[in-house]
């Protein structure tokens, strides 16, 4: 029996469509359904790791998690990840497959189409209700002839569509009805229902509002008012949920601030919402050195072009900051491309992210030196811990998990630093990143090593936090995110929606 489906657009990118496709995902696999969520195309460098090895969007994981079910490429066929420069990085089917730029695009798209229709008829021949996701807005007039992710994907599917509205942007009833008006038909057909999202304050200031805009928008009812919820701690599909404002407040009373480098082509952000959600602890996204002050901790995340975001380290001055922090006694770690910046050379012979021969040198801050190869390794993985420096004095031989998704090899270069850890078993195992004398500064490949909450905790204590420390649960915030979704969506007219 092939599944029924139901798919989320938006007015516009960031609307909240991933994070309500995660929310009917827990709600329907708590009601008993096997359901999966898909997106034919994700535009972001938010990306992770499938249990069998392949590379598909943070969200998308995050969205399976919900579900119950193991991700899988399937879920989000085509992943593009942006380089710069007009030109993005094609990821099909999990595995890197070309890269395009504005110009070839249009001409790549017509076979790309034929592995979303093929990977979508996969999933639904094994699940009984797939929940699809659509990308940016559905309205783009000037790109419809391209789309293989909006309302093609519907139209395809014969899916009925709910259009979610972001009303914290202001002018929500407009984008809602103009996104109508701009739509076919057919397409219009298709739109069972809209979604009001991030709502604050009250609402009897929508007044008679959502009728209004029923009798203007084709007689499509609003089926729910969603109000902002913060702190939500599910992945977000890219960077630009940075912007949010829970994510960046002061708090005048954590106990311990730490600040990310948001670099330029920042991946994998969410490896920090295990900090964020411990009690005292303040996590700062920093993109110039005037707002880094003074914090317990600097972490350079990941990055898709560690060459280009070491440039503009170099260009901001803030390479300069974090190596003087270091100098007083700050901490701070590297994750991925960011345990690549802390090294003293970043060497690519193959041309991998730049002219082949490009040398550039590290912040100096690890004895690391890194080659960039032209194989991607993507795995998850399970790791003991081996050095027993600082932090890690009482957790030499603890087992942590992670998963890694980069193309750079880096070698220790002499005993001034231990690796951090070991993956997988002891006759094949291999070291992985960099620890310091005294644990204060140290880096890794891999990502999610914040998810492990004994490490976590050893962590913020050495930087002076006196929390008790808790479990870190996903589960928890899936459930969460449930429960505020259905408080607020017509859950009996979705039902109808999908299964009638």
């Amino acid at each position: 029996m092939t599944a029924r489906t139901l798919m989320i657009l938006g007015t516009h990118s960031n609307a909240g469509k991933s994070i309500l496709v995660t929310a009917l995902c827990r709600i329907f696999a708590q009601e008993g359904y096997r359901v999966a969520p898909f997106k034919a195309q994700n535009m972001a460098l938010n990306a992770g790791v499938t249990p069998d090895g392949h590379e598909i969007g943070r969200a998308t994981i995050a969205q399976a998690e919900a579900a119950g079910v193991p991700p899988h490429v399937d879920m989000n066929p085509i992943l593009l990840k942006p380089e710069g420069h007009r030109r993005s990085q094609v990821v099909l089917n999990g595995r890197p497959y070309t890269h395009i730029t504005a110009e070839n695009w249009l001409n790549l798209k017509q076979f790309l189409w034929t592995q979303v229709t093929a990977a979508l008829d996969r999933l639904r021949q094994r699940f009984d209700l797939v929940i699809m996701e659509g990308a940016g807005s559905p309205a783009e007039i000037n790109l419809k002839d391209g789309d293989i992710v909006n309302m093609r994907v519907a139209r395809y599917a014969r899916s009925p569509v709910l259009l979610v509205g972001d009303i914290d942007r202001g002018g929500v009833f407009a984008a809602l009805a103009g996104t109508m008006l701009l739509l076919e038909p057919e397409e219009r057909a298709l739109v069972k229902g809209f979604v009001i999202n991030k709502f604050r304050g009250d609402p009897s200031l929508l007044g008679d509002g959502l009728q209004m805009l029923r009798e203007r928008a084709y007689n499509v009812p609003t089926l729910g008012v969603i109000p902002w919820l913060p702190d939500i701690g599910v992945a977000a599909e890219d960077s630009v949920a940075l912007d949010d404002p829970p994510r960046s407040p002061v708090d005048p009373e954590a106990s311990v601030d730490i600040a990310v480098i948001r670099l330029p082509r920042t991946s994998n952000f969410d490896d920090f919402d295990p900090l964020a959600a411990e009690p005292g602890v303040q996590v700062r996204f920093v993109d110039r050195p005037a707002a880094l002050g003074r914090p317990a901790a600097v972490i350079l995340p990941g990055s898709k072009m560690t060459l280009d975001d070491l440039a503009w380290l170099r260009e901001t001055g803030l390479d300069r900051q974090v190596v003087e922090l270091a100098r007083q006694g700050t901490a701070v770690v590297g994750i991925c491309g960011g345990y690549q910046l802390l090294g003293r050379s970043l060497n690519d012979p193959d041309g991998v992210e730049s002219p082949p021969g490009t040398r550039a040198e590290g912040l100096g801050l690890l004895p690391v030196e890194t080659v960039f190869a032209g194989d991607k390794r993507t795995v998850q993985v399970q790791a003991v811990l081996q050095a027993s420096e600082g932090f890690l004095a009482d957790l030499q031989g603890s087992p942590i998990q992670g998963y890694e998704i980069h193309m750079g090899r880096s070698q220790l270069l002499d005993r001034a630093a231990w690796p951090l850890c070991r993956i997988g078993a002891e006759a094949d195992g291999h070291p992985d990143g960099a620890v310091t004398t005294g644990g204060r500064i140290w880096g890794t490949y891999l990502h999610g090593i914040f998810d492990n909450d004994a490490f976590r905790h050893a962590w913020l204590t050495s930087l002076g936090w006196q929390g008790a420390g808790r479990r870190f649960d996903r589960e928890q915030a899936y459930n969460r995110l449930a429960d505020h979704v259905r408080a607020h969506l017509d859950m009996d007219a979705v039902h109808r929606i999908v299964w009638t």
